[in-house]
């Protein structure tokens, strides 16, 4: 019986941060607030990038000890949640309701002006990448976001789990038109990096052998060098695409206009109809 209670405590599941309180009932009052930890935090990523949270490195920054972080978080990853959730704060989710243009008959419109946040969000605080790259830890402020966006799609036909779907893709692209855009802040918007000037020389050397003829037409018509997310990282960023000689990617256009371009396009395809029919939903 003692062994069966045991394995029945090992399997609770962990609770959430969010969940508990923010201090025991009984004893002392706690030195920081968690808002203080997630302050640090932040800043020490945004000065040195996400490998440089560390409890010891926070603590230091609050002139503690590292053991007393563990009064308020249980691990490194709970430290992440609370500073994601901190920066998420930033995000003017409203903007899908009352910004310019905005319309719950128009989804495509609402959503957009969130991905606008994010995008924002992003680029002020590049380690956020990272920080959500492989799980995206919902805080209040991350569910504040979230209901906005289920907002928006309220009145459009389809089912709960298509707009989830269409939310999380539309965060997918967010993030990955944002990295392009910070990898190429990075490296700077002089001289295209080697690997791309390698893989130029590459495609230029295909569209000679006559057994890439889709692939030629699509380099000619200035669509880019890479097929998917790639070639859209790379007209997001405002860069040649790397293609056959004379074409540029995108010209003039700005990377906030091609990424609401690009985005507009991927939200109008997520919210058709989902049985084939005529879009509703186009903007």
């Amino acid at each position: 019986m003692f062994a069966e209670q045991e394995v029945a405590v090992r399997e609770e599941p962990p609770s959430s941060i969010w969940l508990r309180p923010v201090r025991a009932g009984k004893g002392p009052a706690p030195t920081f607030a968690r808002e203080d930890l997630a302050a640090a935090g932040v800043a020490l990523a945004d000065e040195q990038g996400l490998a440089a949270v560390t409890m010891r490195a926070v603590a230091r920054a609050l002139a503690s000890a590292p053991a007393s972080l563990y009064r308020y978080v249980t691990t490194r990853d709970e430290l992440l949640e609370l500073m994601v959730d901190k920066v998420h704060a930033e995000m003017d989710v409203a903007s899908a309701r009352s910004g310019p243009g905005a319309d719950r008959r128009r989804p495509v419109t609402g959503l957009l002006a969130l991905a606008r946040e994010s995008r924002r969000l992003h680029l002020a605080h590049p380690w956020l990448l990272d920080a959500t790259a492989t799980r995206r830890p919902l805080g209040p402020h991350g569910v504040a976001y979230l209901e906005q966006a289920l907002a928006v799609l309220a009145d459009t036909p389809g089912s709960a789990r298509s707009k989830l779907e269409a939310i999380g893709v539309m965060n997918a692209v967010v993030a990955s038109l944002s990295r392009a855009e910070l990898d190429q802040a990075a490296a700077g918007r002089g001289a295209l990096p080697q690997w791309q000037q390698a893989q130029h020389a590459y495609l230029t050397a295909l569209a000679t052998d006559g057994d890439h003829p889709h692939l030629v037409a699509a380099l000619a018509a200035g669509q880019g060098a890479a097929a998917g997310q790639q070639a859209a990282g790379q007209q997001a960023a405002g860069q040649r695409a790397g293609g056959v000689d004379g074409v540029d990617g995108v010209g003039e256009e700005s990377a906030e206009a091609l990424f609401d371009r690009l985005v507009t396009r991927v939200l109008a395809g997520l919210l058709a109809p989902e049985d084939g029919g005529p879009a509703a939903m186009s903007d």
